[in-house]
């Protein structure tokens, strides 16, 4: 006869769980450096009508057919070169990430529970909005790890939200963000990762170039954001740290098929970059809130290669932000910006 008003007490007393959450979205990783990993992985990323805008009758057979015949003994390599024995770095970036946010919240004030998912992968999306329900959470503000809005991402990551909710009778009230490339504090913690970079090598290299993930050129056309915002943040970026325009440079990387991609491309640029005379380059993913497989192996690893075989003497990668403290600093400002109105106190 006392256990119900017992569990009400709980639910309104100070030590009631927290009602809120943050729900930090990555985009993924397999679970180990294994051809069959990788398999499961590129089934579940390529076949998102999101990642590639082709008719499912025309690539389903090409991807099934060919690409995981192919190439997951290839990434699975890649992988292996960068993996640690956490596991995945982007794995590993994202759960601090996560376990630091909840804290910096906490020194705020917010009462909020913080967990991450991974739109490929594991832990899935709908499995934490699960578990988050189970315990209570009756309010989810989703904050995928893409500063810069995209289809193929962001977008992404609402679909898989709204997935889960349509299979659900009563679901948490829900927001999103969907980006954050121009937000002061991002602004900021990038520039401040540039700076401990100069710090640590004795100042800045002839050129800095900021390589952004690529996407089909098609997809800006039909109007997606993405070219706009990268170019706004290396914009930012350069004048934060008082660079003149012709001390940096935008790229795009990760160009993958026969479609043309956004211009210029990273590998390209470097190259020809050292052919003409740069000696020196400083190379960070703006893009990428911490170190992943695009940015430990296919930039600090081939880029570097394809700079230095090409005439260059110095090819610098500046890390990503990982759990760096402006960087968790900034996630904090931009979470507590868009929980606005909801009681966390």
């Amino acid at each position: 006869m006392t256990s119900a008003p017992a569990a009400h007490a709980d639910r309104t007393s100070n030590a009631s769980p927290a009602r809120t959450a943050v729900l930090l979205c990555n985009l993924g990783t397999p679970d180990e450096p294994t051809a069959p990993a990788l398999r499961r992985y590129l089934a579940q990323f390529l076949g998102d009508p999101r990642v590639v805008e082709i008719p499912r009758i025309a690539w389903l057979p090409i991807l099934h057919g060919i690409i995981l015949r192919v190439r997951p003994a290839k990434s699975a390599a890649k992988y292996a070169s960068i993996w640690t024995p956490d596991g995945s770095p982007l794995a590993v970036w994202t759960q601090r990430q996560a376990t630091l946010l909840r804290g910096w919240l906490g020194e705020a004030g917010q009462r909020v529970v913080v967990r991450h998912a991974m739109r490929y992968g594991k832990p899935s999306i709908a499995s934490q909005l699960q578990a988050l329900q189970d315990e209570g959470v009756d309010r989810v503000l989703v904050l995928p790890l893409y500063p810069q809005y995209s289809a193929t991402t962001t977008a992404s990551v609402v679909d898989d939200v709204t997935d889960w909710a349509r299979r659900q009778r009563r679901f948490p009230e829900l927001r999103f963000v969907n980006s954050y490339h121009d937000h002061p504090a991002y602004i900021d913690a990038l520039a401040q990762s540039v700076r401990a970079h100069w710090a640590r090598e004795g100042g800045p290299a002839e050129q800095l170039v900021m390589s952004f993930h690529g996407i089909p050129e098609r997809n800006v056309r039909l109007g997606d954001p993405y070219q706009a915002e990268c170019q706004a943040t290396a914009r930012l970026l350069a004048q934060a740290l008082n660079l003149q325009p012709d001390q940096w440079r935008l790229t795009f990387q990760s160009r993958f098929g026969p479609a043309k991609w956004l211009e210029p491309y990273t590998e390209p640029t470097l190259v020809a970059m050292a052919q003409a005379g740069t000696r020196r380059v400083d190379v960070m993913c703006p893009g990428f809130t911490g170190d992943c497989l695009e940015t430990l192996e296919e930039i600090s690893m081939e880029a570097r290669e394809a700079f230095l075989h090409a005439g260059g003497q110095e090819f610098r990668y500046i890390p990503c932000m990982n759990d760096g403290a402006p960087w968790i600093t900034a996630l904090s400002q931009i979470a507590q910006q868009h929980m606005g109105g909801w009681e966390t106190r």
